[in-house]
């Protein structure tokens, strides 16, 4: 079964077939870095990340893109509120969402441009659509006139009369028609400019998009992903001005993720239940949520609650619970005879793995095959002594290729850091016991659960296993 994606452009499930072989071209829309990132744009992130990797996994060259938006009218308002340049918040911001990216797991995209660092791409593309007779300029600002792109609407599915009756626009008497928008905004007093043939402005949101992708990816690119938010007006405007100034497919496949609730409301500040990645990971592994938010069709709406968290989180553990048994079975306990339960379960999961990702990466169900081996693993190594070394090797082997994908296993580096010190503490408590120092071995013992380590007993020897 080859990998098929649902295709928002055209409502349907598609073979992919990316425009060069072997290569994939793609772009996800990135941050305004004005604040923290909270968890509903932490799930296209993570997400498009699993589908980064997982398409590398099938040897794919991938090049992804993914801006960062680095002035707007939001980063004005708090670079102004706190006393600094748009730039000095920008620069804090970029720093700070790399932390929480990185503590999700989400590796670094291949390039991550900044608006400002590309005006001139942006203004290369805008004075190409004036020259086509695609936008107009007026007392320094530059619109795009939507009325000259006869399939504006083509994503959402709407017509340019059904997008004017629901959408909330701006009135703005010297725009042609009150869907057009800006590509360039003339320059305010106390805000940041530059020089453009319309005079010092500044670029609007959606064209930022267009210049970036079409610089570091061509004019036509595979995969463009984003919340569903963003359908309209951005990615709809994204497609008109891409394909007026390129004369070409802007993008072959849109992929776009459903909405995340908090407790089954939308994430409002008024509401008071808007959430930062930051503020969640005060409370919580970063693995967790990652593991949370892939544990549902990325088309499928997320609801975000305590519950589903904790839930995740006895998940998470007995998957890491699992595997480390294993390894410790491998490392300590002597072969047996084959177990055709086991073999023909890690052979179930491998397959059935690979069908749910190739399945419009449907991580639901490829997590479900691994707990369908997570639980033949248990009952094997609960019934024989003596273990299947060759199928628990398979399976170890399994874990570690879907891991490379979905990202669910703590970093080796992170497993290391410390061990040397919790083994010393280890040992102490195996010398304590058998002088029968029962206090000393006790003192350890709480030491270690209060660093989060459980130490097992078993007939191999002691062992320690870090909780979430």
């Amino acid at each position: 079964m080859a990998l098929a994606v649902y295709n928002d452009l055209t409502r349907t499930k598609e073979k992919f077939v990316p425009l060069e072989e072997g290569k994939v071209r793609f772009y996800v829309c990135g941050p305004t870095v004005y604040n923290f990132f909270h968890i509903g744009n932490a799930r296209p992130f993570v997400m498009f990340d699993v589908f980064r990797r997982y398409l590398e996994s099938l040897g794919y060259e991938v090049k992804y893109v993914q801006n960062f938006t680095d002035i707007d009218d939001k980063m004005i308002k708090r670079a102004n509120e706190d006393g600094i340049t748009v730039a000095e918040l920008a620069e804090r911001f970029i720093s700070e969402y790399y932390k929480d990216a990185d503590a999700l797991g989400i590796r670094r995209a291949t390039v991550n441009p900044r608006a400002t660092h590309e005006i001139a791409a942006i203004i290369e593309i805008i004075e190409t659509l004036i020259e086509k007779g695609h936008a107009y300029e007026v007392d320094g600002d530059v619109y795009f006139n939507v009325a000259s792109f006869n399939e504006y609407g083509k994503l959402s599915k709407q017509s340019i009369d059904e997008l004017l009756s629901g959408a909330r626009i701006d009135v703005d008497e010297r725009k042609q028609q009150p869907l057009d928008f800006a590509l360039w905004k003339a320059a305010k007093p106390g805000e940041p400019a530059w020089d453009s043939p319309w005079g010092p402005g500044r670029p609007g949101w959606h064209i930022e998009c267009s210049a970036m992708s079409t610089k570091y990816l061509g004019k036509t690119i595979d995969i463009h992903g984003g919340g569903s938010d963003l359908i309209f007006p951005h990615h709809e405007n994204e497609i008109a001005q891409s394909e007026c100034a390129n004369e070409a497919q802007f993008v072959r496949y849109w992929l776009h993720n459903a909405y995340l609730l908090i407790d089954k409301e939308k994430m409002s500040k008024s509401l008071g239940n808007f959430l930062t990645v930051r503020d969640v990971r005060q409370k919580v592994n970063p693995l967790v949520l990652r593991f949370f938010l892939m544990s549902v069709h990325y088309r499928s709406p997320l609801n975000f609650s305590q519950e589903g968290l904790e839930q995740a989180k006895a998940a998470l553990e007995r998957l890491h619970n699992c595997y480390a048994d294993m390894l410790f079975a491998l490392d300590n306990r002597a072969a047996g005879e084959a177990d055709e339960t086991l073999r023909a379960a890690v052979k179930a999961a491998e397959e059935g793995f690979t069908a749910a990702m190739d399945d419009d990466f449907n991580t639901a169900g490829a997590v479900g095959c691994i707990f369908e081996m997570v639980r033949a693993i248990n009952v094997h190594l609960t019934e024989h002594q003596e273990i299947d070394k060759e199928a628990l090797t398979e399976a170890k082997s399994f874990f570690e290729r879907t891991d490379d994908i979905l990202g669910y296993l703590p970093e080796k580096k992170q497993e290391e850091d410390g061990d040397a010190e919790i083994d010393a503490l280890v040992a102490e408590r195996t010398e304590a016991r058998k002088a029968k120092n029962f206090k000393r071995s006790d003192e350890i013992r709480d030491l270690l659960a209060a660093k989060g380590i459980v130490i097992e007993d078993t007939p191999q020897g002691p062992r320690w296993k870090k909780t979430l």
